[in-house]
């Protein structure tokens, strides 16, 4: 059986990797491609203290808070990313190892060293897709939905330096999709991606 494929959606809060993957899954679905749809961070047991925290605002060490995404992620690579790809699926993940490169490197760890650890312990994407967006205009749209606050990541100035870091990633596997503009839009540029990167 043929391996899978780890397709990821990374990006700024509010740039719409959310929507991208449920409108893919959607067009996957009707495809009758077999997939798997997951997220970073996960609802384990270290997903839900990273949310919590989140929501809190109550930072943590940066060295603490990379522990919790490694911890959270290797549970999640075990338990549906590897199995997922064995069983020739393809596999979209909202967040993965980019978001702690360019999060936790903003808290101030460094962010090639954070990199290259990822690139060594995980399965790297078949293709990673960085959502770019400005940080106020993400944002605005996060509180037009209306969504639950997460006051330890969502703050102008931390947004800023983190897209900065997203804009410096250059890997192979990396496709850069400009997320202004309607959903529709951003799904063609998306769906274009993928058929050129990937001939899905």
């Amino acid at each position: 059986m043929n391996r899978g494929r780890l397709i990821v959606f990374e990006g700024v809060d509010g740039s719409g990797k959310s929507t991208q993957v449920r409108l893919l899954a959607d067009a996957l679905r009707e495809g009758h491609i077999a997939h798997v749809v997951t997220k970073e961070p996960t609802d384990g047991v270290w997903g839900r203290k990273i949310r919590a925290m989140a929501r809190s605002g109550e930072l943590v060490a940066p060295e603490e808070e990379l522990r919790w995404f490694l911890e959270d992620r290797r549970e999640h690579v075990a338990e549906v990313l590897r199995p997922g790809l064995a069983a020739g699926q393809i596999v979209l993940s909202d967040r993965y190892t980019l978001s702690t490169v360019a999060y936790q490197g903003a808290r101030g760890l460094d962010p090639q060293q954070l990199l290259a650890q990822a690139e060594a312990e995980f399965p790297l994407p078949d293709l990673a897709l960085i959502f770019d967006l400005d940080p106020d205009a993400g944002l605005a749209r996060v509180r037009a939905r209306g969504d639950a606050a997460e006051p330890a990541f969502e703050e102008a100035a931390f947004l800023a330096h983190v897209a900065a870091l997203f804009r410096a990633l250059d890997r192979p596997y990396l496709a850069r999709i400009d997320a202004r503009g309607t959903v529709e839009a951003v799904a063609h540029r998306v769906r274009a991606t993928l058929r050129e990167r990937l001939a899905i």
